[in-house]
Protein backbone atom coordinates (compact mmCIF):
# COMPACT_ATOMS: atom_id res chain seq x y z
CA UNK A 1 0.00 0.00 0.00
CA UNK A 2 1.29 3.17 -1.03
CA UNK A 3 2.33 5.96 2.16
CA UNK A 4 -0.37 9.05 2.17
CA UNK A 5 0.23 11.92 0.35
CA UNK A 6 0.44 14.72 1.88
CA UNK A 7 0.07 17.27 -1.35
CA UNK A 8 -0.31 16.42 -4.92
CA UNK A 9 1.75 19.02 -7.22
CA UNK A 10 1.00 19.44 -11.16
CA UNK A 11 1.29 22.01 -13.99
CA UNK A 12 -1.04 22.81 -16.72
CA UNK A 13 0.41 25.41 -18.82
CA UNK A 14 1.13 28.73 -17.19
CA UNK A 15 -0.38 27.46 -13.68
CA UNK A 16 0.87 25.43 -10.89
CA UNK A 17 -1.75 23.38 -9.28
CA UNK A 18 -1.71 22.00 -5.88
CA UNK A 19 -3.84 19.73 -3.27
CA UNK A 20 -2.87 19.86 0.48
CA UNK A 21 -3.40 17.18 2.83
CA UNK A 22 -3.26 16.50 6.23
CA UNK A 23 -1.03 17.99 8.73
CA UNK A 24 2.33 19.26 7.54
CA UNK A 25 5.56 19.35 9.56
CA UNK A 26 9.39 20.89 8.43
CA UNK A 27 10.06 17.79 6.06
CA UNK A 28 6.36 18.00 3.93
CA UNK A 29 6.96 21.52 3.68
CA UNK A 30 10.61 21.21 2.29
CA UNK A 31 9.44 18.14 0.03
CA UNK A 32 6.78 20.56 -1.38
CA UNK A 33 8.69 23.44 -1.84
CA UNK A 34 11.39 21.59 -3.70
CA UNK A 35 8.71 19.82 -5.83
CA UNK A 36 7.01 23.22 -6.26
CA UNK A 37 10.30 24.83 -7.88
CA UNK A 38 11.11 22.15 -9.74
CA UNK A 39 8.02 22.78 -11.38
CA UNK A 40 7.57 26.62 -11.94
CA UNK A 41 11.52 26.37 -13.18
CA UNK A 42 10.11 26.57 -16.98
CA UNK A 43 7.93 29.60 -16.44
CA UNK A 44 10.46 31.71 -14.00
CA UNK A 45 10.43 34.52 -16.40
CA UNK A 46 7.17 35.07 -17.66
CA UNK A 47 4.04 35.72 -15.96
CA UNK A 48 2.19 32.44 -14.19
CA UNK A 49 -0.23 31.76 -11.24
CA UNK A 50 -1.13 28.83 -8.58
CA UNK A 51 -4.07 27.53 -7.40
CA UNK A 52 -4.06 25.69 -4.12
CA UNK A 53 -7.02 23.17 -2.98
CA UNK A 54 -6.87 23.27 0.97
CA UNK A 55 -9.92 21.99 2.37
CA UNK A 56 -8.37 18.80 3.39
CA UNK A 57 -4.81 20.30 4.56
CA UNK A 58 -4.95 20.47 8.56
CA UNK A 59 -2.33 23.10 9.52
CA UNK A 60 1.14 22.73 10.32
CA UNK A 61 3.78 23.04 12.70
CA UNK A 62 5.18 26.39 13.43
CA UNK A 63 8.39 24.96 11.91
CA UNK A 64 6.95 25.24 8.35
CA UNK A 65 6.23 29.06 8.01
CA UNK A 66 9.97 30.25 7.45
CA UNK A 67 9.70 27.13 4.96
CA UNK A 68 6.80 28.77 2.84
CA UNK A 69 7.78 32.13 3.43
CA UNK A 70 10.87 31.33 1.44
CA UNK A 71 9.11 29.75 -0.91
CA UNK A 72 6.66 32.52 -1.24
CA UNK A 73 9.76 34.86 -2.01
CA UNK A 74 10.93 32.24 -4.48
CA UNK A 75 7.56 32.64 -6.12
CA UNK A 76 7.47 36.72 -6.52
CA UNK A 77 11.02 36.75 -8.07
CA UNK A 78 10.43 34.16 -10.29
CA UNK A 79 7.22 35.48 -11.90
CA UNK A 80 4.18 34.59 -9.81
CA UNK A 81 0.90 36.94 -10.43
CA UNK A 82 -1.60 35.34 -8.88
CA UNK A 83 -2.25 32.53 -6.55
CA UNK A 84 -5.81 31.42 -5.19
CA UNK A 85 -6.25 29.54 -2.37
CA UNK A 86 -9.47 27.35 -2.21
CA UNK A 87 -11.09 26.26 0.90
CA UNK A 88 -13.78 26.50 3.14
CA UNK A 89 -14.22 29.82 5.87
CA UNK A 90 -11.51 28.64 8.65
CA UNK A 91 -10.26 31.14 10.64
CA UNK A 92 -7.67 29.25 12.22
CA UNK A 93 -6.56 27.97 8.38
CA UNK A 94 -6.59 31.29 7.19
CA UNK A 95 -4.44 32.83 10.23
CA UNK A 96 -1.77 30.37 9.61
CA UNK A 97 -1.91 30.91 5.97
CA UNK A 98 -1.61 34.61 6.60
CA UNK A 99 1.71 34.23 8.49
CA UNK A 100 3.16 32.40 5.69
CA UNK A 101 1.67 34.46 2.40
CA UNK A 102 1.01 37.89 1.77
CA UNK A 103 -2.29 39.51 0.40
CA UNK A 104 -0.56 41.36 -2.36
CA UNK A 105 2.60 43.87 -3.76
CA UNK A 106 2.29 45.93 -7.00
CA UNK A 107 2.79 42.92 -8.93
CA UNK A 108 0.90 40.17 -7.00
CA UNK A 109 -2.56 38.90 -5.99
CA UNK A 110 -3.92 36.58 -3.74
CA UNK A 111 -7.34 35.63 -3.35
CA UNK A 112 -9.05 33.02 -1.15
CA UNK A 113 -12.27 31.14 -2.51
CA UNK A 114 -14.89 28.90 -0.76
CA UNK A 115 -15.43 27.03 -4.10
CA UNK A 116 -13.00 26.09 -6.99
CA UNK A 117 -15.43 27.06 -9.80
CA UNK A 118 -15.32 30.90 -8.35
CA UNK A 119 -11.19 30.41 -8.14
CA UNK A 120 -10.81 29.04 -11.62
CA UNK A 121 -12.85 31.84 -13.50
CA UNK A 122 -11.41 34.15 -11.58
CA UNK A 123 -7.73 32.89 -13.01
CA UNK A 124 -9.35 32.97 -16.40
CA UNK A 125 -10.36 36.04 -16.24
CA UNK A 126 -6.96 37.25 -15.99
CA UNK A 127 -5.77 34.63 -18.99
CA UNK A 128 -4.47 31.85 -17.11
CA UNK A 129 -7.03 28.86 -17.96
CA UNK A 130 -6.80 25.26 -16.95
CA UNK A 131 -7.97 21.94 -18.35
CA UNK A 132 -7.80 21.01 -14.98
CA UNK A 133 -11.23 22.24 -13.17
CA UNK A 134 -11.82 19.65 -10.00
CA UNK A 135 -8.80 20.12 -7.68
CA UNK A 136 -10.47 17.98 -5.19
CA UNK A 137 -10.10 14.56 -7.46
CA UNK A 138 -6.26 15.19 -7.77
CA UNK A 139 -3.85 12.88 -6.67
Amino acid sequence: MAPYSKFTLWRDGNIILAKANGSWNRFTAEDYASQFKALAMPLTGDNWAHIVYLDNWQLGAPDIEPVVQDLVSWCLKSGLRYTAQVYCPSMIKQYQLNRMIIDSTADFEKRVYPNQQDAFAWLASLGFSSQCQDLSRAG
